[in-house]
């Protein structure tokens, strides 16, 4: 648990009748090399000594947190989906297997990366430009843009030495697992290379419960140009009707063949307008905590409220469109350079901003004369500064709010450096 997410779980329906306990620090889980069996005991020690009872233990981080969840509601009979479901997900090349037999047309050309070669390929069927990646990652971490042979190479390295510090944890969760067979000697240590994607970035979130599959929103997602990394996601999105509705049976079919149950998840598509293909970028096991205010503002209820509604074996029957605002977007202010972060605003100045805005909330990310480099979590080409959520009735009226928050921060660099650049050719 975190303090930026503990008013917003407060506020979701189902979270006004609950008493919330952290468990483990976001520092604890995902700081440094990570111990799924360490991580495990620290968190009995804290169920074992709680002296009230323990009526659900949910999470809303990526791995270790997502494995952990089914692990522990096992022992301690609260309610969770399945363990296997969850790698089904977290495991890219396993979740491309699943995908592909729910929904062919909507999944891209991948295959493996044979990383102890001397000199790794391009899996049959792939051509330049693409992406290459982690089988378990988070946060884009070591995931890689590659329009040549050169940055292939580059990008081959680089996941090579990094590569270990997820996947050899996850070892110990697959050992709890029964695999597919042709999952039975892949491992977790394992590079995927893709198509690239192109077209609209949208993000699908829904839950099952039941055996029946809800989807409640669907999000635009936008990149800076020219690069992969997010500007902002928009809540709710501006698609057709049609292909918010293709996006809704395609993720029913994956997420029944993967066979979760009572839970939420994420899922991230592409939709190429020229070509009318919707494409799969990846699923999440989990709601996205970053979306949680974005519905709170549209749909007046957070969508933390599914989460914890269906940790307490209720149907979550998320409200639509009784919140304040028509739309809302969460932004990221980014910088694409390496260096020195000055003149970081309190939270009493980040207050008085968002008190002179309706509608706004700003996390600022670096602390002050923090290095950038040193930021956890970053993709491979930018560093997020402060993530900007505003809330209006058009998009010029988000956007005039963003502009405003970025100027009022008024954040400074020195000594700067450039950041790498292996993303493909936007062109």
């Amino acid at each position: 648990m975190d303090e930026a997410n503990l008013p917003t779980l407060r506020a979701a329906g189902a979270g006004r009748a609950c008493r919330f306990h952290g468990l483990l620090t976001v520092e604890e889980l995902q700081g440094g090399e990570v111990s799924v069996p360490d991580l495990l005991d620290r968190a009995r020690r804290v169920l074992d000594a709680f002296d009230g009872t323990i009526d659900a233990i949910t999470g809303y981080w990526d791995f270790p947190v997502s494995t952990m969840v089914p692990i522990l509601a096992r022992e301690y009979g609260t309610r969770a989906t399945d363990l296997a479901s969850v790698v089904k997900c977290e495991h890219k090349y396993w979740s491309r297997l699943e995908q592909r037999s729910a929904a062919p047309e909507a999944v891209p050309a991948f295959g493996r990366v044979d990383l102890d070669a001397a000199e790794p390929e391009l899996p049959d069927g792939l051509t330049y430009p693409v992406w290459l990646k982690p089988a378990l990652s988070y946060s884009s971490e070591l995931a890689f843009g590659v329009k040549d042979r050169e940055s292939f190479r580059a990008a081959v390295q680089e996941i090579r030495e990094g590569i270990g510090r997820i996947g050899r944890p996850f070892e110990s969760v697959m050992e709890q697992v029964e695999l597919s067979p042709e999952m039975a000697d892949v491992g977790s240590l394992v590079c995927l290379a893709e198509e690239r994607l192109t077209g609209i970035q949208v993000a699908v979130e829904g839950y099952v419960h039941q055996g029946e599959v809800t989807v409640y929103g669907v999000l635009d997602s936008i990149n800076y140009p020219g690069s992969p990394s997010f500007l902002r996601h928009q809540y709710p999105s501006m698609l057709p009707q049609p292909v918010i509705g293709r996006l809704h049976d395609v993720s029913a079919k994956v997420m029944r063949r993967i066979g979760m149950e009572g839970a939420t998840f994420s899922i991230e598509f592409f939709y190429d307008p020229g070509t009318q293909d919707v494409r799969i970028l990846e699923i999440n096991p989990r709601h996205s905590q970053s979306h949680a205010e974005l519905f709170h503002f549209v749909d007046g209820v957070p969508n933390h409220h599914c989460m914890l509604a269906l940790a307490r074996g209720e149907d979550p029957r998320m409200p639509h469109g009784e919140g304040r605002y028509a739309m809302a977007a969460k932004w990221y202010h980014r910088w694409f350079a390496d260096g020195v972060v000055s003149d970081v605003p309190s939270r009493e100045q980040l207050d008085r901003i968002e008190s002179e805005l309706p509608g706004v909330r700003i996390d600022v990310a670096p602390s002050q004369c923090q290095r950038l480099s040193d930021l956890p979590q970053q993709d491979s080409y930018s560093y997020e500064l402060a993530h900007i959520f505003t809330a209006g009735d058009s998009e010029d009226e988000l956007r005039e709010k963003y502009d405003r928050c970025v100027a009022a921060l008024d954040l400074s660099f020195e000594d700067t450096t450039p950041a790498p650049d292996r993303q493909p050719d936007p062109a």
